[in-house]
């Protein structure tokens, strides 16, 4: 009787910053050996996602963001700014925002672009991580899901240019201008996917590991503004919406990030070992569930040795 494993689908959420942690994810994947069929990345899930589908390790992974941390195209950024405003604790959320745009003399140029971050800006973040290639020649199979804010679905990319389709997926609403692309425009996918378990299966899963990168849904802010109100109303929007993906995945990973803000990616290391740890904690829930996995990779790279002790025999 022949026997097909189990196709394993790794489903990368967005929230900014937190998703430094699918690093961590990754990491344990390749310490103990189990492979990745393929992967479906939301936002930055969906950077992540593509690095390693382009074959990247997460050491080689983490060492880019080292580098990437110490440009001055992130030193200067308008995200590096956001982040330093919101790190402040004697300001409230709309005070922090009207500082940034005040300090930065942003406000006017806001009211007539699309997004707070220049295009050019953008690209060229994504351009640092993501190599110029199609999408249908990652070494995994990739997807990366975005939104179209003019027809309001979700759509997959899985051909064509993979920078713009991260670029597309990672276009947060207000901070990035969306992408144009095929026909549509295009906006962060965790829109209608902050999670994309469901798509990961769609494109043939057999088994889903879904990461989710979200804050704790709890907060001790004060609400004292329409727009705090309006900001957290949306946060508990979307964690409602996240518990119904997960509930398409096998099993879940949730690096307990707390309540990290999106632009914070001075802490990538930290980040990278909630990744790790939350993983630890869920990979023997991963082996107990494919029981026939690791023995075959085992017997693979078995004979894998065997092969090359064979060739070194004079």
């Amino acid at each position: 009787m022949f026997w097909r494993r189990k196709r394993i689908g790794l489903a990368l959420g967005g929230g900014g910053a937190r998703g430094m942690a699918h690093i961590g994810v990754l990491r344990v994947f390749e310490r103990e050996g189990l492979p990745i069929d393929l992967i479906v990345g939301t936002s930055i899930g969906a950077l992540v996602g593509a690095c390693a589908a382009c074959g990247f390790d997460s050491f080689q992974l983490e060492a880019r963001v080292d580098e990437f941390l110490n440009t001055p195209d992130f030193r200067d950024s308008a995200l590096h700014n956001i982040k330093e405003i919101q790190s402040s604790k004697k300001l409230s959320l709309t005070q922090k925002i009207q500082a940034f745009f005040k300090n930065r003399f942003i406000l006017a140029q806001a009211l007539f672009r699309a997004g707070m971050l220049q295009y050019e800006d953008f690209q060229a973040m994504v351009d640092f991580f993501v190599p110029d290639i199609q999408i249908q020649d990652c070494l995994i199979p990739f997807y990366a899901v975005a939104t179209d804010i003019i027809a309001g679905d979700a759509v997959v990319l899985s051909k064509g240019s993979l920078r713009k389709a991260v670029m597309a997926s990672c276009a947060v609403p207000a901070a990035v201008p969306p992408i144009e692309l095929n026909g549509q425009l295009l906006s962060d996918g965790g829109v209608v996917y902050l999670v994309p378990t469901t798509v990961a299966r769609e494109e043939g899963a057999d088994f889903v590991v879904a990461v989710s990168v979200n804050t704790d849904i709890r907060s001790s802010d004060e609400f004292r503004s329409a727009m705090d109100v309006y900001v957290r109303s949306t946060e508990i929007m979307c964690f409602h919406l996240e518990k119904c993906r997960l509930k398409e995945a096998d099993v879940v990973i949730h690096p307990e990030v707390g309540h990290l803000h999106w632009t914070d990616f001075t802490l990538a290391r930290d980040l990278i070992e909630c990744g790790i740890k939350a993983t630890e904690a869920k990979i023997s829930e991963i082996q107990k569930a494919l029981p026939f996995q690791k023995r075959l990779l085992r017997r693979m790279n078995l004979s894998d040795r065997k092969g090359e002790e064979g060739k070194k025999t004079p």
